[in-house]
């Protein structure tokens, strides 16, 4: 599994908007400028996580993007899910053992747990990473003169 610029640029876009949570909407050119995101590309990605739930945009001269819920409530693993689809090795996992549509030998793939387990462990890590976290991490770095500087 490679997470595309889609997935990490979306968990900075996140970010951003954590490390800003409680000041109102945060308009879309200073996010793209403080994480180096193409303002296009930005707003596709924002669409998506809108759509998703995890974001709510305002209009007008004063608008802008904040998160819909507190950066608590919102982990790594929801954003890169929303952004990339299942965390996945392998294809074979994206279906039931006993489906045999995709892969005849399911049933009986010693190989499958394996993936399966790896796979765990990656949701299991992303999952427990909070956006309060990542916004913790920048605290303990000493970086927060920046409030929001580029995730990358």
């Amino acid at each position: 599994m490679k997470i595309s610029t889609k997935g990490r640029y979306g968990v900075a876009a996140m970010y951003d908007l954590a490390m800003h949570y409680g000041e109102g909407p945060i308009s879309l050119k200073s996010i793209a400028q403080r994480q180096k995101i193409s303002e296009n590309y930005l707003e596709q990605l924002m669409s998506t996580l809108r759509n998703a739930g995890y974001v709510k945009s305002i209009r007008g001269a004063q608008g802008g993007y904040s998160l819909s819920k507190e950066p608590e409530k919102i982990s790594v693993g929801d954003i890169i899910r929303t952004m990339e689809g299942p965390i996945v090795l392998v294809d074979c996992l994206l279906t039931d053992a006993e489906d045999n549509d995709y892969c005849e030998r399911a049933e009986i793939c010693v190989t499958r747990g394996v993936w399966a387990k790896v796979c765990d462990s990656i949701s299991s890590v992303l999952d427990s990473i909070s956006l309060a976290d990542l916004c913790k991490e920048e605290q303990l770095q000493g970086d927060v003169c920046d409030n929001g500087k580029n995730l990358f």
